[in-house]
């Protein structure tokens, strides 16, 4: 396959950014879209050019590290897939892909598709943790779970904060990555305790980032590799009036 690239090229966060056009005329149908990027920096350290900068760690769509825009749309074409599992077949020989950073106040670009999601990590420090003792895990049955608040509490959980709702969000929200991590612990007992504290401080905090609010697009389900449903944004805003009162 022939593959042309027009691709963010931003030396810095404090320098100017442009798309810079290339090509990779050796592609195969069965590489990841990482993989692409790989021969193309192969190619551009052949020719003495500095190698595209961007994220990655698992490459299995578990961690969340890699992540941008392809063709406009976040992670790409396919449904519940992350870049990195995004593969080439989803296209044809010779076409043109665009490919850029994530867009987002919160997310200053720090060098071509990565863009600093430290954010992400504040809002979590602002409350996610419960108050039990930890040590040897306790018996299963001590503390009755019913089955659908497990598995709903577990759906939310599987958030990997991509930052691919931020994103895709016409307001560069970050509503439903901090949502899910609001109705993952407040849907178990052990997270009852700090539950109003908890959503309150992460809410703020979302807020003081420079996050846009909430209206509704639904875009970030749309492109969540996890498929996480807007419900937890319906869940997280009653916890906020309930905890206000």
């Amino acid at each position: 396959m022939e593959i042309h690239l027009r691709l963010w090229r931003q030396a810095s966060a404090e320098a100017s950014g442009r798309f810079v056009d290339y090509t990779v005329s050796n592609a195969s149908p069965n590489m990841s879209f990482l993989e692409l990027l790989d021969v193309l920096n192969q190619q551009l350290i052949y020719s003495g050019e500095e190698p595209i900068e961007f994220d990655y760690d698992c490459r299995e769509g578990i961690c969340g590290s890699c992540g941008f825009m392809v063709n406009g749309q976040a992670h790409g074409p396919q449904q519940r897939t992350t870049v990195c599992q995004l593969y080439l077949r989803e296209f044809q020989s010779g076409d043109t892909i665009l490919v850029e950073p994530w867009r987002a106040q919160a997310f200053p670009v720090i060098k071509d598709l990565v863009v600093d999601r430290s954010a992400f990590d504040r809002i979590m420090a602002k409350g996610g943790y419960i108050s039990v003792n930890t040590g040897a895990a306790p018996e299963a049955n001590t503390i009755p779970v019913p089955k659908h608040d497990a598995d709903l509490a577990f759906d939310y959980a599987t958030c990997i904060g991509c930052g691919a709702c931020v994103a895709a969000c016409p307001n560069a929200s970050a509503s439903l990555f901090t949502a899910a991590k609001i109705a993952h612990l407040s849907l178990l007992p052990q997270g009852q305790p700090e539950r109003r504290q908890r959503v309150l401080a992460m809410t703020e905090q979302m807020e003081a980032e420079g996050f846009g609010g909430c209206s509704n697009h639904g875009e970030c389900e749309a492109v969540c590799p996890k498929g996480i449903s807007i419900d937890a944004i319906a869940r997280m805003r009653r916890q906020y009036l309930q905890a206000q009162f």
